[in-house]
């Protein structure tokens, strides 16, 4: 995927230069923050704020997820993860509130910037190319006009014929595979 340490290294600054991904970033912060206000002993609270930071993070991690390749079903796979977590989070301030967290109302800066992160969000969806895709055969990420049923596109890819799986086990025996 990358053909050298500089390629890695310019797709990585992109990444972090995102808008979309900073403001992720941002909230990731918010949300420690608060976290950090949570009392050690409170098992409940504890146990809700985990939950709310692993949803944070993933408005970072499934960027990167998505950002690290080209088709339009894997990006917006990404994105409907995306959008769970965020909308897990903005609902959490309740899960707080419930909990007799006493300093929940902090939590209303978070949806907030979840808000900005949403208009962020839709922006970078609508950038897909929905001309480089594989068909999505549970028909959930298709590109708009794309069935399931639909021939995958040519993408100027060889076929596997020259694949051999010798290349990667070597010539051992076939039942001497690992599967």
């Amino acid at each position: 995927m990358f053909n050298d340490e500089n390629d890695f290294q310019s797709r990585r600054d992109k990444l972090h230069e995102m808008p979309l991904f900073k403001k992720g970033q941002e909230i990731v912060e918010v949300i420690t923050q608060i976290a950090d206000l949570i009392p050690e002993d409170d098992e409940v609270l504890q146990t809700t704020m985990s939950m709310i930071l692993r949803d944070a993070y993933l408005l970072t991690a499934k960027i990167a997820n998505a950002e690290s390749g080209e088709f339009y079903d894997i990006k917006m796979q990404n994105a409907a993860i995306i959008r769970k977590a965020a909308m897990d989070l903005i609902v959490s301030y309740h899960s707080l509130k419930m909990h007799g967290f006493e300093h929940a109302d902090y939590y209303l800066m978070v949806r907030g910037m979840l808000e900005e992160y949403r208009l962020l969000f839709v922006d970078w969806v609508d950038g897909f190319d929905k001309n480089t895709y594989l068909v999505d055969r549970w028909n959930m990420f298709n590109p708009p006009g794309v069935h399931y049923t639909d021939e995958d596109p040519d993408l100027g890819w060889d076929d596997d014929d020259d694949f051999d799986i010798n290349d990667f086990f070597g010539d051992d025996e076939e039942d001497d595979l690992p599967f």
